[in-house]
């Protein structure tokens, strides 16, 4: 539990020293809350059964933190620890290579949860924003969703031989659901042929659960198989294809 604990410690460390890392997990959201914010206000509408522009924009832009940590975060800071041959290094000392993964995944899931909360806050703050739903069922949501793009992020890092290709790859697949999948605009207000596109990006099926949720309609069951099958799936693949050196 000691090494456990330490190397957690040790990961947001270094997390903290990364301001790109920081900016896109943190900043950016708010960023985008602020300037919504400004535009469209808080004003409850028919269009978001009874509740206001950024009431929406709350839960997408969670989606966009946790979708930044998964592909952004998770696979660059991987591939990059195993070019530099730290992974190599840990693999040889005592410590179990569990220790390690489960440190990283529960450092990178503590960003993500800051970067809810202190979005949730500015936004309460702000535009006195509303949640109609159950705060832990929000919580369980959140989590679910965290963990299953924390999946695909490992395989990511699993399968690009360099840090510079899991970068690229990330983006690459980040980058278009952020925009298509509701998290930074309603998909209300898009073309139906971009929400038809929509409706097969994994990111859509994060911000769908957590919309659900937040405005108390309950779980939305397609988005959770969704999650649950990714998760899955993304575990069996990351474990097999993970590579110390």
């Amino acid at each position: 539990m000691r090494t456990y604990l330490t190397l957690t410690r040790i990961q947001l460390k270094l997390f903290s020293r990364e301001p790109v890392a920081l900016f896109f997990t943190l900043l950016f959201p708010l960023l985008l809350l602020v300037m919504y914010g400004a535009m469209f206000g808080n004003d409850p509408e028919p269009l978001y059964h009874g509740f206001g522009y950024i009431d929406f924009e709350v839960p997408g832009l969670t989606g966009v933190i946790i979708g930044t940590v998964a592909l952004m975060s998770i696979p660059v800071a991987t591939a990059t620890a195993r070019e530099k041959q730290i992974l190599r290094r840990l693999k040889a000392t005592p410590m179990r290579p569990w220790h390690y993964l489960a440190a990283d995944i529960t450092s990178n899931y503590l960003v993500a949860l800051i970067g809810m909360v202190v979005l949730t806050i500015a936004a309460k703050l702000i535009f006195d924003v509303r949640i109609g739903g159950n705060l832990f069922q929000i919580f369980l949501g959140f989590s679910l969703s965290l963990l299953a793009f924390a999946s695909f992020g490992y395989t990511v890092a699993s399968l690009s031989p360099t840090s510079r290709i899991a970068q690229v790859v990330g983006q690459v697949i980040f980058f278009p659901m952020m925009f298509l999948s509701g998290a930074t605009l309603p998909l209300q207000i898009m073309p139906e042929g971009m929400r038809a596109i929509s409706d097969w990006l994994p990111l859509t099926q994060v911000v769908n659960l957590l919309q659900s949720l937040w405005f108390g309609q309950g779980w939305d069951t397609t988005a959770v198989l969704v999650l649950v099958a990714m998760l899955i799936v993304g575990a069996i693949v990351a474990t097999r294809t993970f590579r110390w050196e």
